[in-house]
């Protein structure tokens, strides 16, 4: 049987950085907000999500930062690529998100943003910044787990 034309998820860019400065506590899928330019950048993977993080306001969820490049196309109808973009929740979620973030030291960051079926989403992530200690600790133990499994493969 043929797989249906968008079936699957297309990854247009990730925030490798995120998961190195902040401990992932939670994730959600939102969509996206677009206007025309915008979903044909995309698709162009011309997306830069380095320094962009989403806020609650007035019971609303906004991604702020993040670069979606011109469409090289588009003639003066394009966008600006460093517009607010509305994400698409539930409102409970919403509710959840925005009780958690009025909390100290936690905030809402972009981990990647990808095409499912067709629709543009987002990965965002309920996060902890990690002090340059707990990063080093953080590496210190992956490449400890590596070595070990090193040591295991070699037995074998």
């Amino acid at each position: 049987m043929a797989e249906k034309k968008g079936a699957g998820v297309d990854v247009v860019c990730t925030n490798r950085k995120a998961r190195h400065q902040y401990e992932i506590l939670e994730t959600f899928e939102a969509g996206l907000a677009l206007v025309g330019t915008e979903v044909k950048s995309l698709r162009d993977k011309r997306c830069d999500l380095t320094g962009a993080y989403a806020a609650v306001e007035g019971g609303e969820v906004f991604l702020k930062g993040a670069e979606i490049a011109e469409y090289a196309c588009a003639s003066r109808m394009n966008h600006d690529p460093r517009r607010r973009r509305k994400l698409l929740l539930h409102r409970l979620e919403i509710r959840r998100i925005a009780a958690r973030t009025r909390e100290k030291g936690f905030t809402l960051v972009p981990l990647r943003v990808y095409f499912s079926q067709g629709k543009a989403k987002v990965e965002i992530a309920l996060a902890r910044g990690r002090k340059l200690y707990d990063r080093r600790e953080a590496k210190a133990k992956r490449e400890a787990e590596r070595e070990m499994a090193r040591a295991v493969g070699r037995r074998r």
